[in-house]
Parts: C-alpha cells; structure tokens; sequence
C-alpha cells in the first residue's frame, strides 16, 4: 500500500511540474506584452487572468493614399508596423521612409505583414499629397497604407492606442504637435509587442527577427 501511495505522489508531482512549466512562458521565444505608456514589458501567459485584459489598439477609421477607407478590419489577423510621421518633414522622417521600405522589401511577398502610417499634419497632408508620396518612394499599395483623417481621432490613437507620443505623457498637453520615431510593432489580435528606434538600422534588424517569432505564435 505505502509503494502504491508513493506512486500516485509521485505521478501526481510530475503532473504539477508539467502543468507549471507548460503554463511558463518562455522569454526567449515570446515577445512581451505593453499595455501602457511607460512601455513597461510584461509576459502574460493564456491561462492569466491578465490575458484578457491586453491592451487593444482602439477602432480607427481612416483614408489611405488611394482613398480608400482603412480600420481595424483592414489589419485584422495580420501583423503590422505603425509609425506616425509627415510629408514635408525635413528630419527624421526621411530616414524612417528608407527604415520602413526596408521593411516593405523585406516582407513584400508575405501578406501577413503590413505597415501603416499616420500623418501627423492632416490639414496639410490629403490624399493626393499622400499619393505623389507614395509614388515618389515606390509605396506599395495594399502593403502600406499612409493614412490621413480626423487630427483629434489620429493624435488619440497616436497617444493612448500605440503610447507614441512620450511629450504627452510628461506634459498631457494635447494640442501639442506628436513627432516619434518609434515604430510600434502590432499582433494579429491588435496587441502591442515590440517598440523601435526607427532611425537606427540594428533597430529594424531586432524588429525583423521579433516579426518571426510573432509569425510562429498560435
């Protein structure tokens, strides 16, 4: 009877032991989570009761370059990279263009991945200003979608959809004008998993290797 006990104790164990570690989440392999804008990472396993509580990019609905109307449903199930930016930008923004074509060589067959760019000066930047840049830097339609819209709705999602704008959160100044180089890296379930310099070349390198390991995610 006690080598029988000692047998189901023992099974019991290795059971608790598999159950732990299949519940762990492996850091190596997983991208975190970020679900407020001090960009604090966290791994939340499915069976957490934070798993449901993610935070989500809001509903948008905005205007690309060819007029056409882009939502959440547009990117629904595929991985994206948001950044915001301007036409007439004469720093950084050129350097996040060449950053961001980069991206659209490297994944242009997978159709998986998208990227989406929201102009900051909608005023100035309408849709045919939109187009000839597209045009201008061989955007790919489809691909990449640089979208203009609602100032207030694109400044909201910029300050408390992607936490784009750190100025806002030391100032909460709204009317102050949003400049980032962040490129913020989307799930397909509208989650934010990775945050980049989109200036820095090794920056698009470490975001290209953690677009893989979302690829693989169930």
């Amino acid at each position: 009877m006690r080598t029988l006990t000692n047998f189901l104790r023992t099974l019991l164990l290795v059971f608790l032991l598999g159950s732990c570690t299949q519940n762990k989440v492996n850091k190596e392999t997983t991208l975190p989570f970020f679900n407020s804008a001090i960009f604090t990472p966290e791994w939340i396993p499915k069976d957490s009761d934070k798993y449901s509580k993610i935070h989500t990019i809001a509903d948008f609905s905005l205007t690309n370059q060819e007029g056409e109307k882009v939502t959440n449903e547009s990117y629904k199930g595929k991985i994206y990279v948001a950044d915001f930016f301007f036409v007439s930008c004469p720093g950084i923004c050129p350097v996040l263009e060449k950053n961001m074509s980069t991206l659209q060589e490297h994944y242009k067959n997978d159709n998986d991945i998208l990227l989406l760019s929201h102009t900051v000066m909608p005023v100035k930047d309408s849709i045919p200003v939109l187009k000839q840049y597209a045009i201008d830097n061989e955007i790919i339609s489809g691909k990449w979608n640089l979208v203009t819209g609602d100032k207030n709705q694109i400044y909201d999602l910029a300050r408390t959809s992607y936490f784009a704008d750190e100025d806002f959160v030391k100032t909460q100044d709204e009317d102050a004008f949003i400049h980032t180089e962040n490129f913020i890296l989307i799930d397909k379930k509208g989650r934010i998993r990775g945050v980049y310099n989109g200036t820095i070349e090794l920056e698009i390198k470490r975001l290209i290797r953690h677009i893989e390991l979302l690829k693989k995610e169930v």
